[in-house]
Formats: structure tokens, sequence, C-alpha cells
């Protein structure tokens, strides 16, 4: 079939039952326009929300096939249990390329040679992250578009009445670049590789929040792991000396501090981060790993891409550089009972660095470590494929309490708009909790700091505070912190909206850790969380609730034994509530 200029109109006056191709379950449905290809969800009322057109004039469908079954075992992540279906459609393009189109049950996603050009069709809100290599920025509500600017992944936007979609890149290969947005104008935006290779499938997951925060589409239309065993890869939390202390991880006593604090919290984790083969006062590396063994703790250590920043960059550098570099270095760790390794400073979306990045990846899986990525690009669905790809940062995170100032005002809108942004694509390295201070303050509360612990999915959770602020905290807290996991069975939104607030509960075994925080400087009285989304009506729940105190003069916290949850919460400016529970039979 030649797509011949139908018009725009009758597209949006299309009811469910004259969609031709629509997804398996009958929700998203491709339509032939004037422009080329539109995406619209479907409602069994009949109605329809248009989404995005995506150029491509001339085309002609020669294929389709599904559905098609996707299923999988994820090792961290939202959800241990992965399933979706798609129908997939194939088109010839004018020039000469094809163009491949899945209409997933959480969304679509296509894949063709080169730039897409696509337009959203009349979103009401958007929240866009100005394009970084490092993809560590805010994302502004309804920030200006600037025709010509260049944005990054993941781009969310709210259609009519509570309808949202997602735009990001899955399905990527070594051998291909990533893509951003190159604003056209409007929401006009052509997405485009960085360098001559192709990029991977563009992937838009649409539905209500709770749709967007719960999907797995990102790895469901990802490849299939590489790695023939991969139980040794453990997910965790972990101590971390940078927040507290930028050049910490050259001094051995304060290593031995983080090293002490996981072991006292029985953490499986520290990372000693960047610096560390400067170590002073006669010890090294050999010595910290090594302590941190005798102590039952696991270390990781950082390496420098030197791919990235370099000049003026701390070290180690140049160790990971050659094929024979790098698997002399990675068997060094592996002998010396390193566990993982923590990468940084890339230099973007090019081809290099994703061949890079997949390198170092297999490298590290050959001697049985982690990895985790900083100063990198987005997860466009690689913990899928390489499942020790622990955690990627991308992401403007705790640490910049370390760098500028510009954080303190902003952290709790940012943090509460990340849940339903960067986090939905992978796991995000934030770096989360600081009841202390670092370089520059935070003015977000306690039960805020804590509930971030949960609320962000991190196959490796990274926990920022100083120990002495950790361990001045009451026993429950602190017990709270030792029994935090680090990947999840199930995922659920609860509440939330961009920067207002979010509520996520996350399952391990048989219990519910939940999370809720409050991303504005008011107070948020009477929330009504949707507690039914995980608790059957009349069961009971024996848990414990954190929440801010009421009476800052007889300490920050309020904490309670409970059997039921509460009908409403309120928080506090910038607060927070976490709570703890297994379900009564």
């Amino acid at each position: 079939m030649m797509i011949k200029g139908i018009a725009l109109l009758s597209f949006f006056v299309c009811s469910v039952s004259s969609w031709g191709f629509v997804s398996p379950n009958g929700k998203f449905g491709v339509a032939e326009v004037s422009s080329g290809l539109a995406f619209t969800m479907l409602h069994e009322d009949g109605k329809t929300t248009p989404l995005l057109e995506l150029r491509c004039e001339g085309a002609e469908e020669f294929g389709k096939c599904g559905p098609v079954e996707v299923a999988y075992e994820m090792k961290l992540g939202k959800k241990r249990s992965c399933k979706n279906e798609y129908n997939e459609l194939h088109y010839f393009l004018p020039e000469g390329d094809t163009l491949s189109v899945r209409l997933f049950n959480d969304g679509v996603a296509w894949k063709k040679r080169g730039a897409s050009s696509i337009r959203f069709l009349n979103p009401s809100h958007h929240w866009l992250q100005n394009w970084k290599d490092c993809y560590e920025d805010f994302f502004p509500a309804d920030g200006e578009i600037r025709e010509g600017a260049r944005y990054g992944y993941p781009a969310l936007l709210e259609f009519e009445e509570g309808r949202f979609a997602l735009l990001t890149e899955s399905g990527i290969t070594p051998e291909d670049a990533a893509t951003s947005m190159h604003s056209t104008g409007g929401y006009g935006f052509d997405l485009v590789p960085d360098g001559p290779e192709n990029g991977g499938w563009q992937t838009v997951i649409a539905g209500s929040l709770y749709d967007i925060v719960e999907s797995t589409l990102v790895t469901d239309n990802s490849h299939p792991t590489l790695m023939e065993d991969a139980s040794w890869v453990m997910p965790g939390v972990a101590s971390w000396v940078y927040w507290a202390y930028n050049h910490g991880s050259n001094d051995f006593e304060i290593i031995k501090k983080y090293v002490e604090l996981a072991a006292t919290l029985r953490l499986p984790y520290v990372l000693i981060d960047a610096e560390w083969d400067e170590m002073k006062d006669g010890k090294s590396i050999e010595d910290a790993v090594a302590y941190a063994r005798r102590k039952g703790v696991r270390p990781l250590i950082w390496y420098n891409s030197s791919v990235g920043w370099v000049n003026g960059a701390p070290g180690p550098k140049y160790r990971l550089n050659t094929a024979d570099n790098l698997e002399k270095e990675f068997k060094w760790c592996e002998d010396l009972g390193i566990t993982g390794v923590k990468i940084d400073f890339f230099s973007g979306d090019t081809n290099m660095n994703l061949k890079f990045m997949a390198e170092l990846l297999e490298a590290a899986a050959r001697h049985r470590l982690t990895v985790n990525f900083h100063g990198a690009t987005l997860p466009r669905g690689w913990q899928r494929t390489y499942p020790n790809l622990v955690s990627v940062e991308a992401v403007y995170g705790a640490e910049w309490y370390n760098n500028v100032p510009t954080f303190t005002e902003k952290a709790a809108c940012h943090n509460a708009t990340i849940p339903f942004t960067r986090n939905v694509v992978g796991s995000m390295d934030y770096t989360p909790c600081a009841f202390s201070d670092s370089q520059h303050p935070h003015i977000t509360t306690h039960a805020h700091e804590l509930a971030l612990t949960s609320l962000y999915e991190s196959g490796i959770q990274h926990i920022a505070d100083r120990p002495e602020s950790i361990l001045a905290q009451p026993e429950e807290v602190r017990d709270y912190i030792s029994g935090l996991p680090a990947a999840w069975d199930d995922t659920k939104l609860l509440c939330g909206y961009p920067g207002k607030y979010a509520a996520i509960a996350r399952k391990k075994g048989d219990r519910w850790w939940i999370s809720v925080i409050n991303g504005t400087d008011e107070p948020l009285r009477d929330l009504r969380v949707d507690f039914s989304r995980i608790i059957p009506e009349g069961k009971g729940v024996d848990g414990i609730m954190f929440e801010d105190s009421d009476d800052k003069e007889h300490g920050e916290w309020k904490i309670n034994r409970i059997a039921e949850l509460p009908n409403s919460i309120t928080l506090q400016p910038r607060g927070g509530m976490t709570c703890v529970l297994s379900i009564k039979q």
C-alpha cells in the first residue's frame, strides 16, 4: 500500500474498529497521513489521542507480522519478570531504505536509516532536558523550546485527559550511534544520530503516568543477553566516599571509615572513587581492597575512561584504552578481589563511545566485574543485553551538591520529576540519601532523603552521606538502610505528577517499600495515595513508617509501627515519607 496523502482530519475521527493495524491489545494504531505515518492511542469508547507524526512521504508497505511475544528475566531493574508483545509493519522508502514499525501494548517504536523527523500532535505540557554529553541537567516544566536547539532523551509530554508520552531510544547496538532531539520549531524534532552511523529504535512509551513509570518497553525492545552466566551479578547498596570527601579515595584512613560503615550496616559494597592511584602515606589500593575484604565488604573502584574529560581530570587514566591493557587491568581487578568498576567521563553519543562501552562491558563480564557508567550517555536497553551493567549516571544527582549552589533550591522539584523521566528508562545512579550537607547545603527533609533510596531504582544504590551522619540516625533508620534491596520484583506508581509529588511502591519478596516525596516548597496536605494498587481491600499490614517530625526541637523523625495505612498523608515542604511493610494474610 502506498501512502497517498490521507487528510489529517480523517485520522482524528477514526474509531478503534476502523484501524487496520494496531498493537496486540488494540491500544495503539498507525495511520497514513499526508506527511507519512501518524501514531495514536486508541480508547475503548472510540476516542483517540493523537501522539505524533513520523515524516516518511512515499513509504510503501511490504510486510507485516505479529503478534510477537517478548518474555525474559532481569537481574536488576524495576521488574524481575518482563513480558510484552508487538505487531510489526515494514515499509520501503523512496530513497531505497526501509522503515520498520513496532506497535507494543504500551507504546510504539520505529527504526530507519539516518535521522527521523517527527512532530508531536498538540501536547499541553512538556518536560525536556537540554542535551549534554553526560545527560546531567534538569527537566524544566514547559521550558522554551528553541528552534535549532538540541535536547536529550527521555522527553516527557502530556496530552489531553492525563495521557502522556515519553520519547527515548532502545535496541541500540555497538555499531550504532545514539540519537538526540534537534528542534525544528514548535513540537517538531529531527532525531539525529551523533555521527554517520544509524541510531537504534526510536521509542515512545504512552498512556497514563502509571503506564509510563511501570513500563519495561526500553528493555523489551532491546537485544537479549549475550552472557551465558550472570549468576554472579549481585545488586546491592554501597557506601560512597566522594559526596563528602572529593579527594577522599586517596586517603586510606577515610576509605577505612566507609568500609567500616558498610560493615556496620551490613551493606555489601564500598565504592573507592577517583584518585586511588595516588594513595597517601605509603598506602595503596591493594591495602584498601584487602581491608574491605577482611571486613566482608566487596570493593568497587573508579576509572577514568580517558575518552572524555582527561586534561585536568582525576585518574587513574589510560588503563582501559587498548585491548591488551583492558584485559590486563580487569584481570588484575579480578585477582585482587575487586567486584566492580565505575567508569567515568565519556564524550557523548557517538559510535566510538558506544563501541568502547560495549567492549568494557564484555571484558568486565569475562572477569566477573559489574560496571557502572558515569559521565555517560543514557541507558538504551543494554541492561538486558549486558546484565553486569548495574547502573548508569546520566542524571543531575546528589553529587551536584559538591559542585555548584544551583541544586539546593531546585533539588526537590527535580527529585519529583525524574521518577517520570530519567528513571523510567533504566537504572539511575543518583547517589541518594544525605542527612548532612556536602559543599553546598540541601533543604530537603530527612524523610525526603530517605525516601529517595527506594523511590529511585539503581542496581548499585550508592548512599551519599558521611558515616558519622548515618550512624547518628535512629536505629530504625539504620536498619532500613541495612535491609534496602537494589533489585526489585515489581514496581507500582501509586500517585504523582512531575515536579509536584511522587509515590512509588517497589516489591522484593513478600515486602513492599513505599516512598513518597513532595517536590514543592509548600505543605502537601491530605494527599490521597492509592495503596489499593498493592494492598487488597480489607487486608492489614505489618510495617514501619518514617515521616518528618512535627517538632524539630525533639528530632527530625517521626517513626511508627503500622498495622494499616492511612487514607491520606500530609507532607512537609520538600518533605517525604517512606514505609516498609508486608501484607497480612
